[in-house]
């Protein structure tokens, strides 16, 4: 039986501007190129082919939620930049508080999350995307005493936005989610009543599936996944992860406060035998839930805990980074029988040591491309799991790599952007160096490159 996998994108279409309008010719996003609606990428024994042009990046993983950049984004997206000498620094605007949060394009704009370092305020802020300047920096929660982040890596604003041609999706974890007009940055909606202590900040970035807004919660003292009507903001389901933990001490409580049951996944989603499912890694399970109804359908246990790599799928897997214990690497298999607990029957390879911790897998073509922490650059093949090769890029590396051209582009903490030719054999094409590094993901679009850093927002082009 032909089982076909469809990975659904909803795609932005600009609409008549009302912050500070931009004029047609400043526009770096063509909008002849952008149609509203659904873009489809259809997975199955034929090849993906993309059924609509996405000239923005509205999730955290971009148009396609895997890394992959648009074809028409990636025409002439630099290669070689270099700060010292002021080469392919098309602007370079600083910015107010602290965040991690991919930069979200559309429709001429960017749009970040941003928080004060103890986290009593958080902020959306608003750029223009072909000058950089700052439209809004707009107060949207004040908290009066959040819990500490306990770690010196994450911020109060690490989840990403989610964009769609009438909302923007904010999300800071238990501390608030909320729906904005793109065009007045008026709230729609917001909801502070969905809460867990996150114990080491916030991390798991929003999706949007149809009608739903779809949320993880994974906290020390509950996780779980939930949907939000995506119009009105109201709960249409919530499913408790179901994972035996095995960590409790001897009177029956979680060991470390439950620090190991905490991660920072975000989900995927996929279309298997019919039905839309969301991919989900959570602390020592994964799971697949029905995307309508947040039933589980099926389940695998791991040894591993903080989760942060959303999944990639090939025709036939899911491919799961476990987090960062041990970090394994596994193809699961995903047909009409994958229900229940699948460990032992499902899992048809598991990578156990040597895989990216924090940084996404990125899957192209029958190859994996991943980075650990250290900026080793690894290649895996995605039918078996055996590595093809690996060489040193250098660096640390908590960022998710992103792919055009034939190329991958790695961001380091200390601000050496590498390109890696996607290929059989390890080659470095090019090594960029900017003034400071960040923690942020890459996003592309119109043939530029998006880098933020700690204190500002790079966009890199010829």
């Amino acid at each position: 039986m032909l089982l076909c996998w469809k990975v659904l994108v909803r795609v932005f279409s600009p609409s008549t501007d009302r912050l500070p309008p931009l004029p047609t010719s400043r526009l770096l996003i063509d909008a002849q190129m952008i149609r509203p609606g659904f873009a489809a990428l259809v997975f199955c024994s034929l090849p993906v082919t993309a059924v609509a042009d996405d000239a923005s990046w509205p999730l955290r993983g971009g148009p396609t939620n895997n890394g992959h950049v648009a074809s028409a984004d990636a025409a002439g997206l630099p290669v070689k930049f270099d700060e010292a000498a002021g080469t392919g620094i098309r602007w370079k605007q600083k910015l107010e508080g602290f965040g991690h949060s991919t930069p979200i394009i559309g429709g001429g704009r960017i749009w970040l999350t941003s928080a004060t370092k103890d986290g009593k305020q958080q902020y959306v802020d608003c750029l223009d995307q072909s000058t950089g300047k700052l439209l809004a920096h707009r107060l949207l929660f004040e908290n009066a005493d959040p819990e500490p982040l306990n770690n010196p890596i994450n911020t109060y604003a690490s989840p990403s936005c989610a964009l769609e041609n009438d909302a923007v999706y904010v999300h800071f974890g238990t501390y608030g989610t909320a729906r904005l007009n793109p065009e007045t940055l008026e709230v729609v909606w917001q909801r502070r009543d969905i809460n867990v202590r996150h114990f080491r900040g916030p991390g798991s970035s929003p999706i949007v599936f149809g009608d739903l807004l779809i949320l993880t919660f994974d906290g020390i003292d509950a996780q779980f996944l939930t949907a939000l009507n995506k119009h009105t903001g109201e709960t249409q389901w919530k499913t408790a992860r179901s994972t035996d933990y095995g960590d409790l001490d001897k009177d029956g409580n979680p060991k470390r406060e439950g620090d190991l049951r905490k991660a920072y996944s975000t989900p995927a989603l996929v279309e298997v035998a019919g039905r839309t499912q969301v991919v989900s890694v959570g602390s020592r399970a994964a799971f697949g839930y029905d995307a309508l109804t947040g039933k589980e359908v099926w389940t695998i246990r791991h040894d591993d805990y903080n989760a942060a790599a959303p999944p990639a799928f090939t025709n036939t897997h899911a491919i799961l980074n476990t987090g960062s214990r041990g970090a394994n690497l596994m193809a699961v298999r995903l047909d009409d029988t994958t229900t229940g607990d699948v460990t032992d029957t499902h899992v048809d390879w598991n990578r156990a040591k040597g895989n990216s911790r924090l940084a996404s897998p990125l899957l192209i073509g029958n190859r994996i491309y991943m980075i650990t922490d250290s900026g080793v650059a690894i290649c895996v093949d995605a039918a078996s799991g055996e590595e093809i090769w690996k060489g040193r890029v250098g660096g640390t590396h908590v960022t998710s790599p992103i792919t055009a051209n034939g190329l991958i582009y790695f961001s380091s903490e200390e601000g050496t952007v590498t390109v890696v030719r996607a290929a059989d054999e390890f080659e470095i094409v090019a090594e960029n160096k900017l003034e400071e590094g960040g923690r942020a993901s890459l996003s592309a679009a119109a043939g530029c490159l998006f880098v933020r850093s700690f204190g500002h927002l790079y966009c890199l082009g010829n």
